[in-house]
């Protein structure tokens, strides 16, 4: 054997170790856009969903969907339905009066159809998130009125065939049970609700239209308001669903929720839990953390429970991409999946909850 081959022969182990731990690395840092997520179970979301005819849906963030191939990866395995978190408010489709921007919304509606995925359309009209040329309140009645027709047949038109629930009007009652104050309201009064929807049902017969609402999931005076705009809403062929957001804390599912999705089925209406997410006071403890699994679970139960909850949509699957530490600050931790995107006992609470029979 030659001194060169014996050198090659020694050195192989030491290759091979190398090489290992080179692959073990790329393993690690591999392209999802982080670190390697463990495996998560083998029947996604989404399938277990659809056993019970409930689709389970998720909101998207547009940066992610752009840049980090583990986020559309998982988001394409787990979920059947998808949400544009943001890019389909007015202030990030319009910015500038007359000025649209199509790019992000565009995005995830393709995304979408590639992957057999359902699209909500979030949202047409709401008090939030408006561009500052409306936000001001300098426009009068006629124009705020035709604007709004406008930015309704507009934005349905572009997406007609492909989105198809719509959150038409998005949090109009105030905590209190009355009609929330906004440019709409101040405006336009009352009725700009009934308008919008009988806008929407113009632009695209087809789809679904819903009305969406935060902190409605238990019977009291804002969701008796609801429960009386949807009636009328209803009456008149203008409303198809009620989405409940579920913006929840560890205090649980309220005990009245179930009854109160029940009355809104009642009116022939689909519910639908359309934001879900579950915040932990920051850092979030293993008992914190077995305690969310617990209230996502009983969240599934509920929607399983009312026949004409047919939609359960997460705000946001991973906590690297989640509203809660922006939007309530010392809480976070509120998704399903952690920031490297492995499974968090919610995650296998809420599989668990769709698996049982």
């Amino acid at each position: 054997m030659s001194r060169k081959v014996r050198r090659l022969v020694v050195a192989a182990p030491i290759l091979f170790v190398v090489l290992a731990t080179l692959g073990a690395i790329a393993s690690y840092y591999d392209n999802r856009g982080g670190p390697s997520a463990k495996a998560l179970p083998s029947a996604p979301l989404r399938e277990l969903g659809k056993a019970h005819d409930i689709t389970v849906g998720t909101a998207v963030d547009d940066a992610a969907l752009r840049n980090e191939p583990g986020y559309r990866e998982d988001l394409a395995r787990e979920f059947g339905g998808l949400t544009p978190e943001n890019a389909m408010k007015w202030d990030a489709l319009e910015p500038q009066r007359g000025s649209l921007h199509w790019a992000a919304a565009d995005r995830a509606v393709d995304f979408a159809g590639k992957h057999d995925m359902t699209v909500r359309g979030h949202t047409l009209v709401w008090h939030a998130q408006l561009p500052a040329w409306i936000a001001d309140g300098k426009l009068g009645a006629a124009d705020l009125r035709q604007v709004m027709r406008d930015h309704i047949a507009t934005v349905m038109g572009r997406y007609k065939g492909r989105v198809r629930t719509w959150d038409v009007v998005n949090e109009v009652v105030a905590d209190d049970g009355g009609l929330r104050k906004s440019v709409w309201s101040d405006t336009l009064g009352p009725v700009f609700v009934a308008e919008a929807f009988a806008a929407a049902r113009r632009s695209d017969p087809k789809a679904r239209l819903a009305i969406n609402e935060i902190g409605a999931e238990s019977l009291g005076p804002k969701s008796d308001t609801l429960y009386r705009i949807a009636k009328e809403l209803k009456a008149r062929g203008l409303l198809d669903e009620v989405g409940f957001q579920s913006h929840f804390t560890l205090d649980g599912v309220p005990a009245t929720m179930r009854k109160n999705l029940e009355r809104f089925a009642a009116l022939g209406l689909d519910v639908a839990i359309t934001e879900a997410d579950v915040r932990v006071r920051d850092p979030g403890t293993p008992e914190q953390l077995a305690v969310q699994g617990e209230v996502y679970a009983d969240l599934v139960n509920t929607c399983r429970a009312v026949a004409r909850c047919h939609a359960l949509t997460v705000w946001g699957f991973t906590d690297r991409h989640s509203w809660i530490p922006e939007s309530s600050p010392g809480y976070g931790s509120a998704t399903l999946l952690d920031r490297e995107l492995n499974p968090k006992p919610a995650y296998r609470d809420f599989a668990a909850a769709l698996r049982r029979p």
